[in-house]
C-alpha cells in the first residue's frame, strides 16, 4: 500500500471517528425568565399578528411562548467541547453537540433539568412530558399552463375564480435552499407585491437562503404555491405571503435538523404565520444510533413530531409530506395527529408507487389526503418548468390550496379546516393508508363550508369508549347532537358496519374480526374520525 493511500485512509477513518465520537443531545432547562411579565405584555415576545391570531381562535398565550433564557445558553456555549446548534422556547431546550462526557457534565448546572441524547442507548432515563392575483382573478385571465393538471385535479381553480387566491394568509416554507428565488421571473410577482416577507438560514444564522450553490429543492417547492409565469404557470396560492426558512442540510442527515425545524416553527408562530409547509421527513440518520424505529413513528416520540404537534396546538396549520418510502411508512412529523400529511398520486389520480403509506402505529389515519406528486410541474432556479416526482410537491400544492380555502372561511380553526377538506376527499367513505381520504375537491369543500359555517362552526363533540373493546362501543354526545351515524371501515377502507342512533348511542362490534378499524361519526353536517381497536372475544 502506498504512503499516499495510507494517509488518505487514515484521514477518512479519522474523520469518521471524529464524527461518531461527537454526540447530539437536547438539554432541557428548568425555568424561564420574566414569565409573568411576558405573558402580561404578549407583544414583547410575539408579533401583534401572532397575538391577534391566537385571540381569534381562543388559543392561550402560555409559558411556551416565552423565549429561552439566553444567559443559560451563554453559559453552555462557554463550556469546552460544547456547540449549541439550535434552541426551542416551546421545549425550553437547546440542541448541543459534543463528546458524551462533555454533554453529561452539563448536568452540573442547576438550571439544567434533563439531558436527552439522540442516541437513545446513552439515555439512562426516559424524558417526561413538558409542559394579488386580484387583478387576474377573472376566469378568462387564469391560464395555468403546465400546472393545469395539478391545480384542476383538486379544483382549486374554482376558488381562484371567486377571488380566493390566498390573500391575507401567511405561509412559512421550511426546506433546504431557495436558490435564485430573489431573481428569477417566476417569483417576481411575489417580490414586486411585497409578498415575500422574509427569510432565514437557521443552519448558518443569516438571512441569505438564495445561494445558487444550494440544492434547489426549496425553490421547486415554493413554485407550486407561489410561482407565476404568464400563460405558462400559476401556483395554488399566488396571493399568499411567504417566509422562507432554511432548516435542512442536504449534505448530511443529523437530528439537529429536527431541532432547527422546531426553532423555525417557533419563529413562524411568533410572526403570526398561518400555515407551515414542510416537504421534509425524518427517520434515518447517518449515525444509525440516532435513527427512529418504525414503532417510534407513533405521533408522540420524535422531537420534530412533538414540535409540530405544539405548532398545531398554537393554531398553525402544519402541512407536511407523508414521505417517499412506500411501505416503509411515513416519516416524522407526518405521524403527528394534528399535522395534515399529504400523499402522492399520478396525473390520473392513481396512487404514486413511492408515496409513504400509513400504518396502525399512527394515532390517526395517514396520509390525510393526497395530491399530484408524480409528474408534478415545478419551476427551477433557472426559471424553466420541469416535471418531478415526490410527496415534496403534493404537500405544497395542498398547503397553497388550504390557504385559499382559509381565506374563504377565516373563522375556522386549523383543525376544522382540515376536517372540511377531508370530507371533500374522493375516498371519504372508504379511506385507506395509501391515499387517506383521497383527493379533495376544493369546490366541494367551498360548497360544504358555505352550507355549514355560521350554523355549526365547531367540531363535532363525541366521546367513544371503551377503546379497545371486545363487544360494545358507547358514544357520549352533547345535547346538540341527538342523532349520529357511525360508519366502520377496515384497514383496506371497506365499509363493514354502519348504524344511525338517536337515543341509545351504543354499537355492537362483537362480530368484527380482531384488529384496527376507522370510525366516521357524522351529525348535523359535521363529522369526525377516530381509530378503534377490536379485541378478541365477544
Amino acid at each position: 500500500m502506498s504512503s499516499k493511500l495510507l494517509l488518505f485512509l487514515c484521514l477518512i477513518f479519522g474523520l469518521q471517528w471524529q464524527m461518531f465520537s461527537q454526540e447530539d443531545a437536547w438539554v432541557y432547562f428548568s425555568d424561564k425568565q420574566n414569565v409573568a411579565t411576558s405573558l402580561e405584555n404578549p407583544t414583547t415576545i410575539l408579533s401583534q399578528k401572532a397575538v391577534d391570531r391566537k385571540a381569534r381562535f381562543g388559543i392561550p398565550i402560555d409559558e411556551r411562548d416565552v423565549p429561552v433564557n439566553e444567559a443559560y445558553i451563554t453559559q453552555l456555549k462557554q463550556q469546552d467541547g460544547i456547540l449549541v446548534l439550535a434552541k426551542s422556547k416551546w421545549f425550553n431546550a437547546v440542541h448541543v453537540r459534543g463528546s458524551q462526557t462533555a454533554i453529561k457534565d452539563l448536568e452540573e448546572f442547576s438550571f439544567v433539568s434533563e439531558i436527552s441524547f439522540a442516541d437513545k442507548n446513552l439515555n439512562t432515563t426516559s424524558r417526561v412530558n413538558r409542559e394579488s392575483f386580484s387583478e387576474l382573478a377573472s376566469k378568462s385571465d387564469f391560464v395555468y399552463g403546465s400546472a393545469s393538471n395539478q391545480v384542476e385535479m383538486i379544483q382549486i381553480n374554482t376558488l381562484h375564480e371567486q377571488n380566493f387566491t390566498g390573500t391575507g394568509l401567511t405561509i412559512a416554507v421550511l426546506d433546504s435552499g431557495f436558490p435564485n428565488v430573489n431573481t428569477v421571473g417566476a417569483f417576481q410577482y411575489l417580490i414586486e407585491n411585497n409578498k415575500l416577507l422574509g427569510s432565514y438560514n437557521f443552519l448558518e444564522r443569516h438571512v441569505n437562503v438564495y445561494d445558487e450553490n444550494e440544492g434547489e429543492h426549496g425553490t421547486w417547492v415554493l413554485s407550486t404555491m407561489a410561482g407565476y409565469i404568464e400563460n405558462e404557470y400559476v401556483g395554488t396560492a399566488p396571493d399568499a405571503s411567504y417566509y422562507l426558512f432554511m432548516t435542512e442540510n442536504g449534505i448530511s442527515e443529523n437530528p439537529v435538523e429536527e431541532s432547527l425545524w422546531v426553532e423555525a416553527a417557533e419563529r413562524a408562530d411568533s410572526l403570526g404565520v398561518d400555515i407551515i409547509n414542510s416537504s421534509l421527513g425524518y427517520k434515518y440518520y447517518d449515525n444509525p444510533n440516532y435513527s427512529y424505529q418504525h414503532s417510534d413513528l407513533d405521533g408522540k416520540t420524535a422531537y420534530v413530531t412533538k414540535g409540530a404537534a405544539i405548532a398545531s396546538e398554537k393554531g398553525i396549520l402544519v402541512v407536511t409530506s407523508a414521505g417517499n418510502s412506500d411501505t416503509d411508512g411515513v416519516g416524522a412529523p407526518a405521524d403527528a395527529e394534528g399535522v395534515f400529511s399529504i400523499g402522492a398520486v399520478d396525473a390520473n389520480g392513481n396512487y404514486a408507487y413511492f408515496s409513504s403509506q400509513g400504518s396502525d402505529i399512527q394515532p390517526s389515519l395517514k396520509p390525510d389526503v393526497s395530491a399530484q406528486g408524480l409528474g408534478t410541474a415545478v419551476v427551477s432556479k433557472t426559471n424553466t418548468i420541469q416535471k418531478l416526482n415526490g410527496t415534496s410537491f403534493s404537500s405544497p400544492i395542498m398547503a397553497g390550496a388550504m390557504a385559499c380555502l382559509w381565506q374563504a372561511f377565516p373563522d375556522l380553526t386549523n383543525l376544522e379546516l382540515m376536517e372540511l377538506v377531508r370530507a371533500a376527499g374522493s375516498q371519504y367513505r372508504t379511506p385507506d393508508n395509501l391515499l387517506g381520504y383521497g383527493i379533495p375537491n376544493f369546490a366541494t369543500a367551498l360548497e360544504n363550508g358555505n352550507l355549514t359555517v355560521g350554523n355549526h362552526t365547531k367540531d363535532l363533540q363525541v366521546v367513544v369508549y371503551p377503546n379497545p373493546t371486545s363487544q360494545n362501543l358507547y358514544f357520549k354526545t352533547t345535547s346538540e347532537t341527538p342523532e349520529i351515524t357511525v360508519s366502520v371501515f377496515d384497514v383496506l377502507g371497506h365499509l363493514v358496519l354502519e348504524k344511525t342512533m338517536s337515543n341509545q348511542h351504543v354499537l355492537d362490534v362483537s362480530t368484527l374480526e380482531e384488529g384496527m378499524y376507522m370510525l366516521r361519526i357524522t351529525s348535523l353536517n359535521r363529522s369526525l374520525t377516530k381509530k378503534i381497536i377490536k379485541l378478541h372475544g365477544k
